[in-house]
């Protein structure tokens, strides 16, 4: 067998990862679709026009930028890792600019207006984060011992961690953690140096919620109302304070059934659907409108399949994902080198956090944050850049003993 048959070869797809992605997309319109179709305004457009149809070419457009990247090597890209890293960061800076970021009516300044569409740079910042993070990490084990370069580290994963929280999107910031101390401890990071950090991440963290659910208001860390609201809503904290009138216990009420009826319409729309679901298309809690249509095929797209498919359509896109997931650690533990390890373990812990954030505030075991389904979720930056991500997977798995 010559050495050109055995290259043919070893650069195959790894298939049944792409299956589960296109599975997964086919979800995603299906259930965009169905989420979008009580909306009149939706519904008088013509079908091309359509949020399900501008979901199908987000699609196409990032298979053509994932099969692109296919075509060169990752350790070429890799050498480019730092540009790219570089120019997220300067966007992340412009988005917060007050005449060239956007708020779109949300509140948060996320994304710039281009001609064809919203660019969202913390969706691209994450991939280029993992893509730098790689690149830095895969420096022999002996130099990762140095504390310098611990810190560096840090320093890589902190700069757009603090740059997205200022928009602010704490979901997007906080999948950075995750990602980086894993991709640190598959590297060889000296684990006495990780979990020092995270035994002082911890502590903060708990003494962050002790701050914002017990702190009298002049105590209280910084935060945006929304940010504190969506806290106590999860915490089941009243919004009212223990001094305040009658008709400021009221008016705190009022807002605090506000503010957690998305979650709490969420939780209906998954225990409603039973076994089997209501069927595509017939969810009460999107056609009635008790799940609002700008959410609905956004962040809160698994309610909407958990009802219209019940507990059997649930375990289907959770298999989905699981397949895309374990076959991505497993093109972690086949890749040639380092470099190819940690890219495919960063993009799999950064997928995992998006997966069980979004699956976890829509069953109430997470605060609700924002943050994207992975392919199911509609929006242009989102889809184009788990398709990258996924994309960078592959081209790990075509070079894993492309010597």
């Amino acid at each position: 067998m010559t050495n050109d048959t055995l290259n043919e070869r070893e650069s195959k797809l790894e298939r049944l990862q792409l299956i589960a992605v296109f599975g997964l997309m086919v979800v995603g319109a299906m259930f965009i679709c169905s989420a979008t179709s009580s909306s009149a305004q939706e519904s008088q457009k013509v079908w091309y026009a359509q949020i399900w149809f501008r979901q199908i070419i987000w699609y196409a457009l990032g298979l053509g930028a994932a099969a692109g990247l296919c075509m060169v090597s990752y350790h070429t890209l890799a050498r480019w890792s730092f540009v790219i890293y570089w120019a997220m960061i300067v966007a992340l800076i412009a988005v917060l600019i007050p005449f060239i970021g956007k708020t779109h009516g949300w509140g948060a300044r996320r994304w710039i207006d281009l001609p064809f569409y919203q660019f969202q740079p913390s969706e691209f910042a994450k991939v280029a984060f993992v893509l730098a993070g790689a690149n830095f990490l895969s420096r022999p084990p002996e130099e990762l011992k140095l504390p310098e370069n611990f810190w560096k580290a840090i320093g890589l994963m902190l700069l757009p961690f603090v740059l997205i929280m200022k928009e602010p999107d704490l979901g997007s910031a906080l999948v950075l953690l995750p990602t980086g101390f894993v991709m640190m401890l598959v590297a060889g990071t000296p684990r006495k140096f990780i979990l020092r950090l995270l035994a002082v991440v911890g502590i903060a963290g708990v003494l962050f919620v002790a701050d914002v659910l017990f702190a009298p208001p002049k105590w209280q860390i910084k935060l945006h109302e929304y940010q504190r609201q969506r806290l106590l809503v999860y915490f089941g904290k009243d919004f009212a304070p223990k001094n305040a009138t009658p008709q400021e216990k009221e008016a705190a009420r009022r807002l605090q059934i506000d503010r957690s009826f998305q979650s709490k319409q969420a939780l209906i729309s998954v225990g409603s659907g039973g076994l089997t679901g209501t069927g595509w298309g017939k969810g009460k809690q999107t056609s009635l409108q008790f799940m609002p249509s700008g959410a609905a095929h956004n962040d809160f797209i698994f309610s909407v399949i958990a009802e219209e498919e019940g507990f059997v359509g649930s375990v289907v896109v959770l298999t989905l994902y699981a397949v895309v997931l374990f076959s991505g650690l497993r093109i972690a533990g086949q890749a040639r080198d380092r470099l190819g390890k940690l890219i495919a373990v960063g993009i799999v812990t950064l997928l995992f956090s998006h997966v069980f954030v979004n699956i976890g505030m829509n069953i109430r075991i997470v605060p609700v944050t924002g943050i994207p389904l992975p392919l199911l979720s509609y929006g242009g930056s989102s889809v184009l850049c788990s398709l990258i991500a996924l994309g960078l997977m592959q081209n790990v798995y075509i070079q894993r003993r492309g010597y």
